[in-house]
């Protein structure tokens, strides 16, 4: 079993169909298959008879266990057009053509997956795949529309390299990333709930890195992984997604979010201040270092040398949060702003980590405060976390604490979008 299914495994094997559509990125979607099939899931594939030009039967075949069929009259004593997807526990298509798309939100039943799709009483998560004009095309937002009323679940499209030179938004997401989304659907189907349509969300995410030398800096253990799930979400409900990212580990870029690269606290600050103007909702969900050098070498520092490495002046990076929310204060930015903080606390001899994030909810004077207990092997790197996220109380000293049980990133990240939604932006 993969590490990414490993965070989102069931305790009882789940009945997967894979719709596969006639696009080039359908040779992504053998990667799929491995990834619920690795997974200890039924897998039982069905490509269209187009999908079949770019990916053999063999190969889905050979990676599902199962046998592959794209005809309603294949097999007909099963009655597969019908049996298939009642039986089915969650329907992932991946990639969906513009083509696909139209015939399921019109409910044509001309093939075995339309048919199996149009019988379906579980999840349909739909990725689709496609050049950008086919995307923006109004027919076809008109059929994402459709499919949404209806009840499917459909993935915003990637950013980035398509068929041939061009790139923007229809590129599919990786592989495992839609196996994430699409059981996120099965067991948090509010994740895809529409109601960050409008807004514009400004999330930071990653660690930032003070430079000693050109080669050294200081640092923190921040992977980014928090920030890009809560980018990932709120893009899913339709939100306006800008991520200022500092350092992370190799993340994809979130389906619909733009990225503004940045290295130190100070270019964070300058980033975030300027982005924040436009923005209904910021939420600080990077680990930004506390303090810098107070001088930086201009070359390699080398033991020996005059320099003395043991011991290094540091001198108070901004405090982020605190200048966003001073800056709203002050008329500078939106009075509206909702600002949301993050605050990973250890805990010490006099105080737990929850009694920290208290005093330091209000000190900030932010709107909520998202907690975690961090420390060896907690949150910072990891894949799955856990916290609280505190809410201000009118005339309550102690504000309102909504625990947020051990989960994938991906699924607190959709327990925090709750509380933000339910809370402060109802």
């Amino acid at each position: 079993m993969t590490d990414q299914t490993r965070e989102t495994a069931h305790t009882k094997p789940l009945r997967v169909v894979i719709g596969v559509g006639g696009g080039i990125a359908a040779f992504k979607a053998a990667h799929l298959v491995r990834f619920f099939a690795e997974a200890g899931h039924d897998v039982r594939v069905i490509p269209t008879r187009s999908a079949l030009n770019f990916v053999g039967a063999a190969t889905f075949e050979a990676l599902s266990g199962n046998p592959v069929s794209a005809e309603v009259f294949d097999r007909i004593d099963e009655v597969q057009h019908v049996r298939l997807g009642q039986e089915a526990d969650l329907i992932v298509i991946a990639p969906a053509t513009a083509d696909l798309l139209a015939r399921l939100a019109h409910g044509r039943a001309d093939d075995l997956l339309t048919s199996s799709c149009l019988v379906a009483t579980c999840p349909v998560v739909v990725a689709p795949a496609m050049h950008t004009e086919m995307w923006n095309h109004p027919a076809t937002q008109d059929n994402v529309e459709t499919l949404r009323r209806h009840g499917t679940v459909v993935i915003e499209p990637a950013h980035g390299r398509l068929t041939g030179k061009d790139s923007g938004p229809g590129r599919l997401p990786d592989p495992d990333h839609i196996g994430e989304l699409a059981l996120a659907a099965l067991d948090q189907p509010e994740a895809f709930r529409r109601d960050l349509v409008g807004k514009k969300v400004l999330i930071s995410a990653g660690g930032t890195h003070e430079p000693l030398d050109p080669v050294r800096f200081l640092g923190n253990a921040s992977s980014g992984r928090q920030g890009y799930a809560l980018a990932d979400v709120a893009a899913q409900r339709g939100a306006e997604v800008t991520i200022v990212s500092g350092f992370t580990e190799e993340l994809p870029v979130p389906s619909g979010a733009s990225i503004v690269r940045v290295k130190t606290a100070r270019d964070m600050l300058t980033a975030m201040t300027e982005q924040a103007k436009e923005a209904d909702v910021v939420i600080m969900a990077a680990a930004v270092a506390d303090y810098r050098p107070a001088t930086v070498a201009g070359s390699k520092l080398k033991k020996g040398s005059a320099a003395d490495l043991t011991r290094i002046e540091l001198e108070e990076n901004p405090d982020i949060l605190k200048s966003i929310v001073q800056q709203r204060e002050a008329g500078d930015l939106p009075a509206e702003l909702t600002i949301v903080g993050f605050a990973a606390e250890t805990g010490d001899e006099e105080h737990t980590p929850l009694e920290h994030a208290t005093v330091k909810l209000a000190k900030k004077g932010c709107d909520a405060l998202v907690a975690n207990a961090v420390g060896q092997d907690k949150v910072f790197g990891q894949k799955v976390s856990s916290g609280w996220v505190l809410l201000p109380q009118d005339e309550q000293p102690e504000p309102r604490i909504i625990e947020i049980p051990e989960a994938s990133k991906l699924v607190v990240s959709v327990a925090i979008w709750n509380a933000i939604a339910d809370n402060l932006l109802s």
